[in-house]
């Protein structure tokens, strides 16, 4: 926004004659965003410590190391052959890890 250095400037008086009700008028006038947010869906996605699990079953596909896969000795992380940056003693090591 530009700003008009020549204009007049409001003295001290001019700032205090705002009234309480002009003050209203003009926070009142703008629009506020109201967020409606169930509190139930909020909860359902926090997990308690210690809560039992036991009941409860698991979705996921696990799939074996393919061929060209190696798993690091150090990271633990599944990776393509062309990152094996070291092995020793029959353990692979990423480049992640050795870099």
């Amino acid at each position: 926004m530009a700003t008009d250095y020549d204009a007049p400037r409001k003295s001290e008086e001019d700032l205090t004659e705002d009234s309480l009700e002009d003050l209203k008028t003009r926070q009142s006038d703008k629009p506020t965003a109201a967020v409606d947010v169930d509190e139930s869906d909020l909860a359902a996605g926090y997990e308690l410590p210690g809560a039992d699990l036991s009941g409860e079953e698991l979705l996921v596909l696990v799939v074996p190391p393919q061929a060209d896969e190696f798993t690091c000795s150090s990271c633990f992380l599944v990776r393509h052959r062309s990152q094996i940056a070291r092995e020793k003693d029959g353990h692979f090591y990423c480049r992640e890890c050795e870099g």
